[in-house]
């Protein structure tokens, strides 16, 4: 039996709540998404500089440590996401925010564990030691915090709702968005007035002494543990638990899935995005430059796609219980389309406010996609298995974003021609999502 199962009903019923707990398992996933910030791009590239300093590695160094980190973690969650499947959210999740808390604590000192270390291992050169360790720091991070929070925040709340799946999600998405975009200016004045390690400080203790408490307290994997059933209430258990035993709500295992090729279809789109965007926000000034604008000009953009992106997820999310998922497919990878062609022209004028839409576009449907997906068109039972292999894939694209972008650079002179190939790559997924028919989905998606 699950360890969900077991403690469901500690310390209450979630089955007595005045509303349907649906909603509250939704703020407390948005949280989630929230308090994995620190693990994601946004959130370690704000302390960057910090890091350099701190350690005196180059900023070669730390990127190949920061790829190297990230690739591990993406190998990892696979794994992790079978974990999940058989113990449940609580457990899990309450265990990664402990240790991402407590991994945050450590980055505020890791200069002194540096020092320590290289004194154990005097043999060890301090350079190779110093790697070594922000390896570690950087793997440990991205998987606790990209990784699996994020995962565990999302898969939670879908298998609370099947009808207004869609709607959570928009809702889901839309406080995602926003506690995104407003992340790094949070940070950053966390900063300015603490310190970087006060800053680490704070958010090791958020993270690990505050939410991981929260999460245990509030956090249910799924409706059938206390008594109640997607969007309903109590009455309605056993009905649902007939209609599953009917083979209509059948759930797919990972290798059935892998057989499927709207699931390659659909990860491929994710990851793509995933590898372009990181690779473009990474570099974002240096692109500007080599366009011809400035620094303003280039962080100016973050704010109108955020705008779009809201829109377009909360609207996408709503109509995508009424609509066929493939035409959010479709529309997804035309605007990656559009934004890299943008970025392959990219100049003051129309290229600019193409890529702004693009990516706005991009941003809000990749939201809704890599969220209702794999609930939808393969059920819950093996969910954590499904996502977590999906999202090793997006994991591994954004490791890979910024060396693609910045090998174009070096070895063909410009940031376009990573508009360029990734540009040609989004066509041919276009063309065979296009074609697919809904049977390649799996049986689920008919619906």
């Amino acid at each position: 039996m699950k360890f969900e199962a077991k403690i469901a009903l500690f310390p209450f019923n979630p089955g007595k709540s005045p509303v349907f707990y649906g909603w509250i398992i939704l703020v407390v996933s948005a949280t989630g998404v929230a308090m994995s910030i620190p693990g994601q791009t946004m959130g370690v590239s704000v302390f960057t500089d910090y890091l350099l300093a701190a350690l005196n590695l180059s900023r070669l160094t730390l990127s190949t440590a920061y790829l190297i980190g990230t690739l591990g973690s993406a190998l990892v969650l696979p794994f992790i996401g079978r974990l999940y499947d058989l113990t449940g959210a609580r457990l899990i999740g309450t265990v990664t925010a402990l240790s991402l808390g407590s991994l945050l604590l450590g980055f505020s000192a890791i200069d002194g564990m540096l020092s320590t270390l290289t004194g154990i291992f005097p043999v060890v050169p301090p350079v190779v030691m110093t790697f070594i360790l922000i390896t570690l720091g950087f793997f440990l991070l991205r998987f606790l915090g990209q990784g699996v929070l994020m995962m565990i925040s999302r898969n939670m709340s879908m298998k609370w709702f099947e009808k207004k799946r869609g709607l959570a999600n928009a809702v889901l998405g839309t406080a995602i968005s926003f506690s995104f975009s407003y992340a790094p200016k949070l940070l950053n004045g966390l900063i300015e007035n603490r310190g970087w390690r006060g800053a680490y400080h704070m958010e090791g203790l958020i993270v690990g002494g505050v939410f991981s408490m929260v999460f245990f307290l509030l956090a249910r994997d799924n409706p059938e543990v206390c008594t109640l059933v997607p969007d309903g209430k109590a009455g309605k258990v056993l009905a649902f638990k007939e209609k599953k035993h009917t083979g209509v709500g059948k759930s797919f295992t990972l290798s059935e899935v892998k057989k499927q090729l709207g699931f390659w279809m659909y990860s491929l789109a994710l990851s793509m995005f995933s590898l372009f965007s990181t690779g473009l926000t990474f570099h974002i000034v240096s692109i500007f430059s080599e366009a011809g604008m400035d620094r303003n000009v280039a962080v100016s953009i973050f704010l109108p796609a955020a705008v779009i992106s809201v829109s377009i997820n909360f609207i996408a999310s709503w109509a995508s219980d009424f609509i066929r998922l493939k035409v959010f497919l479709l529309i997804e990878v035309a605007a990656q389309i559009l934004c890299m062609a943008a970025l392959f022209f990219l100049k003051q004028g129309l290229p600019y406010v193409l890529l702004i839409v693009g990516y706005g576009i991009t941003g809000g449907l990749f939201s809704l996609l890599s969220t209702v997906t794999w609930p939808k068109f393969y059920g819950t039972k093996h969910l954590g298995a499904i996502s977590g292999f999906s999202f090793s894939m997006v994991v591994a694209g954004s490791a890979a974003g910024p060396l693609v972008f910045s090998a174009c650079l070096k070895f063909l002179g410009s940031y376009a021609f990573a508009g360029l190939f990734s540009l040609i790559f989004c066509v041919g997924l276009f063309v065979i999502s296009v074609f697919m028919r809904s049977g390649s989905h799996g049986p689920l998606s008919a619906k």
